[in-house]
């Protein structure tokens, strides 16, 4: 069987702005990959590529054996997006949240059964919120709203999760959570993490692969101990941007 994910090639342009140059990327079973790259690197771009919201003008995508469109069983990618602002307004709780995520793979028609009631609240244990599970989301913090997101992404038992700046504005104590949440899943769970983020330090040490992407090719693909070697910080960065990124 081949990687979870795969770009094999990747190219694309909006009209003659050429945005993706030949990009090739894997995450393989129980992989954690982190992609990271200055703004306008091409990171947003290639993520909507790869799960098939856009087409590339050339090169191959596939995810978990198939082209992103052609893929069926869409409950089997879980992606969470940086948090939204209209999530403080959501009159819903963390259960229903988490919930409604289970709907991409049981179906909205069908009651709940034992198996969802169950894979809701293993969802709610990883990510630190059982206790939390009747409470209102718009009272949660905003690493607490992050982590709901997570577990909703996680209900379905997707074989492949991508992240998008999901540690943005959370606080230490839920970041370290965010950790242990990512590491039980490609650890214990077998399941493959692609991270896009600027900050790397709640998960610098337990990364398998760092992609740098720079003017929409890959500079770096490699352990993150090869660039820590040479002096490289991953850790939290007064800025929007870790010097070394730019001048990779």
């Amino acid at each position: 069987m081949g990687p979870v994910l795969l770009a094999d090639a990747v190219t694309f342009a909006y009209g003659r702005t050429q945005i993706l140059d030949c990009v090739n990327l894997t995450v393989d079973t129980g992989e954690f990959v982190a992609l990271v790259g200055p703004n306008g690197s091409g990171k947003s771009t290639l993520i909507k590529v790869l799960l098939g919201l856009l087409r590339p003008d050339a090169g191959r995508v596939s995810v978990l054996g198939s082209p992103p469109q052609d893929l069926t069983e869409r409950w089997r990618i879980g992606y969470v997006p940086q948090r939204p602002p209209a999530l403080d307004l959501l009159p819903v709780t963390v259960a229903e949240v988490v919930a409604s995520g289970r709907l991409a793979r049981s179906g909205w028609w069908r009651r709940a059964r034992a198996a969802d009631r169950t894979a809701i609240d293993e969802a709610l244990e990883v990510v630190a919120l059982t206790e939390h599970a009747r409470h209102p989301l718009a009272q949660l913090s905003g690493g607490q709203q992050q982590r709901a997101l997570i577990a909703k992404a996680l209900v379905a038992g997707p074989d492949l999760l991508v992240l998008d700046e999901p540690v943005a504005g959370v606080d230490v104590a839920s970041q370290r959570r965010f950790r242990d949440a990512l590491v039980s899943l490609t650890v214990v769970h077998r399941k493959a993490v692609l991270l896009v983020s600027h900050e790397l330090g709640a998960v610098a040490d337990d990364l398998d692969r760092l992609v740098v992407l720079r003017g929409g090719k890959v500079g770096f693909d490699g352990p993150p101990a090869e660039l820590t070697a040479t002096g490289v910080s991953l850790g939290v960065h007064a800025h929007d941007l870790p010097l070394w990124l730019e001048g990779l």
